[in-house]
Protein backbone atom coordinates (compact mmCIF):
# COMPACT_ATOMS: atom_id res chain seq x y z
CA UNK A 1 0.00 0.00 0.00
CA UNK A 2 2.49 2.55 0.87
CA UNK A 3 4.48 1.37 -2.29
CA UNK A 4 1.40 2.12 -3.92
CA UNK A 5 0.84 5.28 -2.37
CA UNK A 6 4.50 6.88 -3.04
CA UNK A 7 3.88 5.50 -6.63
CA UNK A 8 0.56 8.13 -6.66
CA UNK A 9 2.54 10.80 -5.42
CA UNK A 10 5.27 10.73 -7.55
CA UNK A 11 3.18 10.72 -10.26
CA UNK A 12 1.16 13.72 -8.95
CA UNK A 13 3.80 15.75 -8.61
CA UNK A 14 5.02 14.74 -12.23
CA UNK A 15 1.52 15.93 -12.96
CA UNK A 16 2.36 19.19 -11.12
CA UNK A 17 5.68 19.63 -12.78
CA UNK A 18 4.01 19.42 -16.40
CA UNK A 19 1.46 21.52 -15.89
CA UNK A 20 3.72 24.26 -14.12
CA UNK A 21 5.88 23.78 -17.31
CA UNK A 22 2.80 24.14 -19.69
CA UNK A 23 1.50 27.54 -17.72
CA UNK A 24 5.04 28.97 -18.20
CA UNK A 25 5.18 28.04 -21.77
CA UNK A 26 1.55 29.78 -21.88
CA UNK A 27 2.97 33.10 -19.89
CA UNK A 28 5.79 33.15 -22.43
CA UNK A 29 4.18 33.34 -25.17
CA UNK A 30 1.38 35.66 -23.65
CA UNK A 31 4.12 38.54 -23.25
CA UNK A 32 5.78 37.68 -26.51
CA UNK A 33 2.57 38.44 -28.38
CA UNK A 34 1.91 41.17 -25.80
CA UNK A 35 5.28 43.24 -27.00
CA UNK A 36 4.68 42.34 -30.46
CA UNK A 37 1.66 43.81 -30.58
CA UNK A 38 2.85 47.10 -27.93
CA UNK A 39 5.77 47.27 -30.73
CA UNK A 40 3.68 47.31 -33.98
CA UNK A 41 1.18 50.01 -32.35
CA UNK A 42 4.40 52.13 -31.58
CA UNK A 43 5.79 51.34 -35.33
CA UNK A 44 1.93 52.39 -36.71
CA UNK A 45 2.11 55.65 -35.09
CA UNK A 46 5.34 56.70 -36.32
CA UNK A 47 4.23 55.42 -39.91
CA UNK A 48 0.90 57.50 -39.27
CA UNK A 49 3.26 61.01 -38.43
CA UNK A 50 5.16 60.05 -41.61
CA UNK A 51 1.83 59.84 -43.47
CA UNK A 52 1.15 63.44 -42.27
CA UNK A 53 4.45 65.01 -43.64
CA UNK A 54 4.76 66.17 -47.26
CA UNK A 55 6.63 63.23 -48.31
CA UNK A 56 7.20 62.05 -52.04
CA UNK A 57 4.53 59.82 -53.79
CA UNK A 58 6.63 56.73 -53.39
CA UNK A 59 7.37 56.94 -49.94
CA UNK A 60 4.09 57.96 -49.24
CA UNK A 61 3.07 54.35 -51.47
CA UNK A 62 5.58 52.34 -49.22
CA UNK A 63 4.61 53.88 -45.77
CA UNK A 64 0.94 52.84 -46.73
CA UNK A 65 1.78 49.19 -47.16
CA UNK A 66 3.55 49.06 -43.76
CA UNK A 67 -0.07 50.67 -42.55
CA UNK A 68 -2.25 48.68 -44.47
CA UNK A 69 -0.29 45.10 -43.41
CA UNK A 70 -0.07 46.29 -39.78
CA UNK A 71 -3.68 47.06 -39.75
CA UNK A 72 -4.13 43.69 -40.84
CA UNK A 73 -2.61 42.39 -37.92
CA UNK A 74 -4.45 44.18 -35.96
CA UNK A 75 -8.08 43.49 -37.51
CA UNK A 76 -6.70 39.75 -36.74
CA UNK A 77 -6.26 40.41 -33.04
CA UNK A 78 -9.07 42.38 -32.90
CA UNK A 79 -10.89 39.38 -34.28
CA UNK A 80 -9.52 37.01 -31.84
CA UNK A 81 -10.16 39.78 -28.71
CA UNK A 82 -14.21 39.51 -29.92
CA UNK A 83 -14.16 35.48 -30.31
CA UNK A 84 -12.91 35.33 -26.91
CA UNK A 85 -14.52 37.73 -25.40
CA UNK A 86 -17.56 36.08 -22.66
CA UNK A 87 -19.75 38.79 -23.19
CA UNK A 88 -19.18 40.17 -27.00
CA UNK A 89 -21.01 43.72 -26.09
CA UNK A 90 -18.99 44.20 -23.34
CA UNK A 91 -16.04 44.05 -24.77
CA UNK A 92 -17.13 46.45 -27.62
CA UNK A 93 -18.33 48.79 -25.40
CA UNK A 94 -17.23 48.63 -21.85
CA UNK A 95 -13.57 47.28 -23.31
CA UNK A 96 -13.39 50.15 -25.62
CA UNK A 97 -13.43 47.08 -28.64
CA UNK A 98 -14.51 49.45 -30.80
CA UNK A 99 -11.73 51.59 -30.84
CA UNK A 100 -9.32 48.80 -31.66
CA UNK A 101 -11.71 48.58 -34.66
CA UNK A 102 -11.51 51.96 -35.67
CA UNK A 103 -7.89 51.57 -35.59
CA UNK A 104 -7.51 48.54 -37.31
CA UNK A 105 -9.86 49.52 -41.00
CA UNK A 106 -7.30 49.11 -43.46
CA UNK A 107 -7.51 51.17 -46.63
CA UNK A 108 -6.32 48.83 -49.48
CA UNK A 109 -5.95 51.14 -52.11
CA UNK A 110 -10.01 51.18 -51.86
CA UNK A 111 -10.12 55.15 -50.93
CA UNK A 112 -7.69 57.57 -49.19
CA UNK A 113 -5.94 58.39 -46.05
CA UNK A 114 -8.77 60.92 -45.09
CA UNK A 115 -8.82 63.07 -42.29
CA UNK A 116 -11.58 60.76 -40.51
CA UNK A 117 -8.90 57.75 -40.79
CA UNK A 118 -6.49 59.73 -39.72
CA UNK A 119 -8.91 60.64 -36.56
CA UNK A 120 -9.73 56.90 -36.05
CA UNK A 121 -5.93 55.69 -36.16
CA UNK A 122 -5.21 58.15 -32.77
CA UNK A 123 -7.57 55.21 -30.89
CA UNK A 124 -4.27 53.19 -30.85
CA UNK A 125 -3.35 55.12 -28.27
CA UNK A 126 -5.37 53.68 -26.21
CA UNK A 127 -4.47 49.84 -27.33
CA UNK A 128 -0.77 51.00 -26.07
CA UNK A 129 -2.65 51.57 -22.37
CA UNK A 130 -4.62 48.96 -22.35
CA UNK A 131 -1.56 46.55 -23.34
CA UNK A 132 0.21 47.89 -20.25
CA UNK A 133 -2.37 47.80 -17.50
CA UNK A 134 -3.03 44.26 -18.66
CA UNK A 135 0.56 43.31 -18.80
CA UNK A 136 2.29 42.53 -15.31
CA UNK A 137 5.63 44.75 -16.11
CA UNK A 138 7.52 43.26 -13.35
CA UNK A 139 6.73 39.52 -13.92
CA UNK A 140 7.38 40.43 -17.81
CA UNK A 141 10.51 41.81 -17.03
CA UNK A 142 12.08 38.92 -14.37
CA UNK A 143 10.95 36.16 -17.45
CA UNK A 144 13.07 38.02 -19.88
CA UNK A 145 15.44 38.22 -17.06
CA UNK A 146 15.34 34.68 -15.96
CA UNK A 147 14.43 33.17 -19.67
CA UNK A 148 17.27 35.34 -21.73
CA UNK A 149 18.31 32.62 -24.17
CA UNK A 150 14.08 31.82 -25.28
CA UNK A 151 13.94 35.51 -25.89
CA UNK A 152 16.92 36.17 -27.26
CA UNK A 153 15.56 35.11 -30.92
CA UNK A 154 12.32 36.95 -30.28
CA UNK A 155 13.95 40.23 -29.91
CA UNK A 156 15.95 39.63 -32.95
CA UNK A 157 14.01 38.96 -35.27
CA UNK A 158 11.93 41.97 -33.72
CA UNK A 159 14.64 44.27 -34.48
CA UNK A 160 15.14 42.83 -37.66
CA UNK A 161 11.88 44.17 -38.76
CA UNK A 162 11.91 47.13 -37.05
CA UNK A 163 15.17 48.00 -38.60
CA UNK A 164 14.12 46.79 -42.24
CA UNK A 165 10.61 49.20 -42.01
CA UNK A 166 12.45 52.07 -40.99
CA UNK A 167 15.45 51.68 -43.08
CA UNK A 168 13.40 51.10 -46.18
CA UNK A 169 11.92 54.15 -45.51
CA UNK A 170 14.78 56.36 -44.69
CA UNK A 171 16.40 54.88 -48.09
CA UNK A 172 13.50 55.88 -50.21
CA UNK A 173 13.06 59.26 -48.43
CA UNK A 174 16.73 60.79 -48.84
CA UNK A 175 17.18 58.92 -52.41
CA UNK A 176 14.26 60.06 -54.06
CA UNK A 177 15.48 64.11 -53.83
CA UNK A 178 18.33 62.92 -56.28
CA UNK A 179 17.80 62.57 -59.46
CA UNK A 180 20.71 60.17 -60.00
CA UNK A 181 19.48 57.77 -57.45
CA UNK A 182 18.17 54.51 -58.65
CA UNK A 183 16.33 53.64 -55.40
CA UNK A 184 13.52 55.38 -56.56
CA UNK A 185 10.75 52.78 -55.49
CA UNK A 186 9.17 50.81 -52.54
CA UNK A 187 9.85 47.86 -53.74
CA UNK A 188 13.84 48.86 -54.59
CA UNK A 189 14.16 50.52 -51.00
CA UNK A 190 12.54 47.19 -49.69
CA UNK A 191 15.53 45.01 -51.70
CA UNK A 192 18.25 47.34 -50.53
CA UNK A 193 16.92 47.25 -47.23
CA UNK A 194 16.92 43.53 -47.48
CA UNK A 195 20.56 42.89 -48.67
CA UNK A 196 21.70 45.58 -47.24
CA UNK A 197 20.63 44.22 -43.40
CA UNK A 198 21.65 40.41 -44.64
CA UNK A 199 25.27 42.02 -45.44
CA UNK A 200 24.86 40.13 -48.75
CA UNK A 201 25.03 43.51 -50.83
CA UNK A 202 24.88 42.82 -54.25
CA UNK A 203 25.66 45.84 -55.14
CA UNK A 204 22.56 46.69 -57.75
CA UNK A 205 20.56 49.35 -56.04
CA UNK A 206 23.27 51.30 -53.99
CA UNK A 207 22.91 55.08 -52.05
CA UNK A 208 23.89 58.25 -53.99
CA UNK A 209 22.96 60.84 -51.51
CA UNK A 210 24.71 61.65 -48.41
CA UNK A 211 21.36 61.17 -46.02
CA UNK A 212 21.10 57.27 -47.25
CA UNK A 213 24.78 56.34 -46.96
CA UNK A 214 24.20 57.30 -43.33
CA UNK A 215 21.45 55.58 -43.48
CA UNK A 216 23.15 52.43 -45.00
CA UNK A 217 26.32 52.57 -42.30
CA UNK A 218 23.76 52.15 -39.51
CA UNK A 219 21.86 49.41 -41.41
CA UNK A 220 24.89 47.42 -42.14
CA UNK A 221 26.16 48.02 -38.39
CA UNK A 222 23.03 46.66 -36.72
CA UNK A 223 22.61 43.85 -40.09
CA UNK A 224 26.25 42.59 -38.49
CA UNK A 225 24.86 42.41 -35.06
CA UNK A 226 21.39 40.84 -35.63
CA UNK A 227 23.21 37.77 -38.13
CA UNK A 228 25.87 37.55 -35.52
CA UNK A 229 23.16 37.26 -32.54
CA UNK A 230 21.34 34.48 -34.71
CA UNK A 231 24.05 32.14 -35.84
CA UNK A 232 24.94 32.43 -31.36
CA UNK A 233 21.08 31.08 -31.15
CA UNK A 234 21.11 28.68 -33.70
CA UNK A 235 24.50 27.18 -32.45
CA UNK A 236 23.67 27.21 -29.18
CA UNK A 237 20.32 24.78 -30.47
CA UNK A 238 22.49 22.66 -32.64
CA UNK A 239 25.88 21.96 -30.30
CA UNK A 240 25.58 20.99 -27.03
CA UNK A 241 27.01 22.17 -24.39
CA UNK A 242 31.24 20.42 -24.16
CA UNK A 243 30.11 19.08 -20.67
CA UNK A 244 27.17 17.28 -21.80
CA UNK A 245 28.97 16.30 -25.47
CA UNK A 246 31.52 14.54 -23.57
CA UNK A 247 29.23 12.24 -21.86
CA UNK A 248 29.47 14.60 -17.92
CA UNK A 249 26.44 14.91 -16.11
CA UNK A 250 24.57 18.90 -16.72
CA UNK A 251 23.87 20.71 -13.52
CA UNK A 252 21.78 19.81 -11.56
CA UNK A 253 21.86 15.75 -12.42
CA UNK A 254 23.63 14.39 -9.84
CA UNK A 255 21.05 15.80 -7.38
CA UNK A 256 18.15 14.51 -8.97
CA UNK A 257 20.32 11.30 -9.56
CA UNK A 258 20.29 11.13 -6.08
CA UNK A 259 16.40 11.80 -5.69
CA UNK A 260 15.65 8.87 -7.90
CA UNK A 261 17.73 6.35 -5.79
CA UNK A 262 16.44 7.32 -2.43
CA UNK A 263 13.02 6.70 -4.14
CA UNK A 264 13.60 3.62 -5.19
CA UNK A 265 16.20 2.27 -2.29
CA UNK A 266 12.20 3.66 0.04
CA UNK A 267 10.09 1.46 -2.96
CA UNK A 268 12.24 -1.41 -2.49
CA UNK A 269 12.00 -1.43 1.41
CA UNK A 270 8.21 -1.01 0.74
CA UNK A 271 8.02 -3.65 -1.08
CA UNK A 272 10.18 -6.32 0.97
CA UNK A 273 8.33 -5.05 4.37
CA UNK A 274 4.75 -6.13 2.00
CA UNK A 275 6.18 -9.59 1.48
CA UNK A 276 7.00 -10.39 5.10
CA UNK A 277 3.86 -9.23 6.14
CA UNK A 278 2.24 -11.85 3.55
CA UNK A 279 4.29 -14.84 4.91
Amino acid sequence: MRAANRGITINRMGVADGSMAGQAANDRFRHVYHVFILVLTILSLFIMVGLLLPVGRATRQLLLVYENAICIVFLIDFSVDLVKAPVKRTYLVGQRGWLDLLGSIPTLGLFNFTGLLRLARLSRLTRIVRILRRQNQKQLVEDVLTNRGQYAAFVTLLLAFVVLVAASVLILLFESQSPAANITTGGDALWWAIVTITTVGYGDKYPVTVGGRVTAVFVMVAGVGIIGSLAGILSSVLVPPPAVANGATAPGADDELAAVRRELVALRQAVERFERTRQ
